[in-house]
């Protein structure tokens, strides 16, 4: 059996930057958009961190489509395990499929270079399995015209 923990939460909502603004109006901290993601604003918004190890985003649904195979009009929360390595994410993914989950995106290698795969299993409950990130395994990501 893999090694699984709990790494990181994307929610996907149609509004990124509305929920941003509304999180920030409420007095929670939202990471401040890097300049090199400035174009991507309304498609993913980090959240600090609240613990080590630990992650979450706000995506669009357009981006998870992309990253996660999920349909278009998703939202809803992705929970993503992280593995060991690289074959832990087609372990996992077989043995979520052997467990009645849905396949909504069979392991690749992501274009942020990671192994990953997403499954739907009962709940229903959203599962991604990602690899550690390896920067020689990164490849150009979408265009944001992708997304638009």
């Amino acid at each position: 059996m893999a090694d699984l923990r709990f790494d990181q939460v994307n929610i996907v909502l149609p509004d990124v930057l509305g929920a941003a603004r509304f999180l920030r109006a409420l007095g929670a901290e939202v990471d401040a958009v890097p300049d090199d993601w400035a174009e991507w604003a309304p498609h993913h918004v980090g959240l600090p961190a609240v613990a080590e190890r630990f992650h979450a985003d706000v995506d669009s649904p357009a981006f998870a489509a992309h990253w996660g195979g999920l349909p278009e009009d998703f939202a809803g929360v992705v929970v993503n395990l992280r593995t060991g390595d690289r074959r832990a994410v087609d372990s996992a993914f077989e043995r979520a499929l052997a467990l009645g989950a849905e396949g909504l995106r069979d392991p690749h290698d992501a274009f942020w270079g990671a192994r990953y795969a997403v499954v739907r299993g009962p709940g229903p409950i959203v599962v991604g399995v990602m690899s550690p990130t390896d920067p020689a395994a990164r490849t150009a990501g979408p265009e944001l015209s992708d997304f638009t």
